[in-house]
């Protein structure tokens, strides 16, 4: 009688071993990784240390259009190949000298992080962007996002000289309604061009085709629920444009677009999807809903007297199409900082 052989290459009882063993291959490479972009990030703050001590004697003097680093660049790139041109150069030698002690941002942050955060001049500006990319684990195309974006700046200007130290110090921080919501927002990542009419479900379309882009530039703790959620009260049928949830303060945040600016009327109907969320849709554990009067303008005026004795949770914002004039609003930080305390 014939025997049956029996094939072990699909048998699914080596399936738990197989996973394992991935698991730990996996780990092995994400840890070897890691230590070998740590070890080249020490590495490369050692270069930038011995290259200051060369040139300067420890002191920052000595322009970088001198010809030591275009020599270095050259023999080091014979000798050990790839990455020792002349700007990697600038940026290890900028690195040693922006950075003292390098161990905070190299166990955290690959070179080309760091090759990024150090174009910032601005020591508070860098600080934010560095607590942020730790943080929220940016990537670096992230980061290039929100730095040219100039997120810290337009986060600042609307701060005191306290509110300017600590964002810079701790980062963006979550505890209420006010730290989730900004005065403006940048969506330059929708290809809008300024004088081109584009209706509000056009907006909202171009908005859910770049929704992660979107989700960035909210911020943190932002979940995407649904658009034009139905709203129903007494046979009439509402629409709301788009629903989020808030992971960290446990709560909707409802979002009304207006291609244009805002009336009052939209205000009155912000305020009862407010309403009809905190009755209809709250779980028990949910926070009160926040609203968000998303507009091309905005006429303060008008708001404050159309939101007066409303519900504190409703804002209304504003929206760019293209990158914020990033010098008028160091213009406004500056003048914060040099406020008395």
């Amino acid at each position: 009688m014939k025997k049956n052989l029996i094939s072990t290459d699909n048998d699914s009882s080596l399936q738990p071993l197989i996973d394992n063993i991935s698991l730990a291959i996996n780990d092995a490479r994400r840890k070897v990784a890691s230590h070998i972009n740590t070890a080249m990030t020490q590495t490369y703050w050692q270069i930038g240390k011995y290259i200051v001590e060369y040139e300067q004697g420890g002191q920052a003097k000595v322009a970088y259009g001198t010809s030591t680093l275009t020599m270095l660049s050259k023999q080091l790139t014979a000798r050990f190949g790839r990455g020792f041109s002349r700007p990697n150069l600038v940026n290890m030698r900028k690195f040693y000298l922006l950075y003292p002690n390098c161990q905070t941002v190299s166990d955290n942050l690959t070179w080309s992080h760091i090759s990024e955060l150090i174009k910032a001049e601005d020591e508070l500006e860098r600080s934010f962007y560095e607590k942020e990319c730790i943080a929220q684990k940016w990537d670096v195309r992230t980061l290039k996002r929100q730095m040219s974006s100039a997120l810290y700046l337009r986060l600042a200007a609307n701060k005191d000289k306290e509110g300017v130290l600590a964002l810079a110090k701790e980062g963006i921080t979550v505890q209420k309604p006010e730290d989730v919501v900004r005065d403006s927002y940048t969506l330059e990542f929708l290809g809008i061009r300024e004088d081109y009419r584009f209706s509000e479900t056009e907006l909202e379309q171009r908005i859910i085709d770049n929704l992660q882009m979107f989700l960035l530039e909210m911020g943190k703790g932002f979940t995407f629920v649904k658009r034009q959620y139905p709203i129903t009260v007494n046979n009439r049928h509402y629409r709301c444009d788009l629903v989020f949830y808030h992971r960290i303060l446990r709560c909707f945040v409802l979002i009304d677009l207006k291609r244009d600016g805002v009336q009052h009327e939209d205000i009155g109907q912000m305020n009862m999807y407010l309403g009809y969320f905190a009755k209809e849709e709250n779980m028990p554990d949910d926070n009160p809903p926040i609203g968000i009067i998303l507009s091309h303008y905005k006429d303060d005026l008008l708001v404050e007297y159309a939101t007066y004795g409303l519900n504190t949770n409703l804002f209304v914002s504003k929206y760019e199409l293209y990158l914020p004039n990033k010098e008028e609003l160091r213009k406004l930080i500056n003048q914060s900082l040099e406020q008395k305390s």
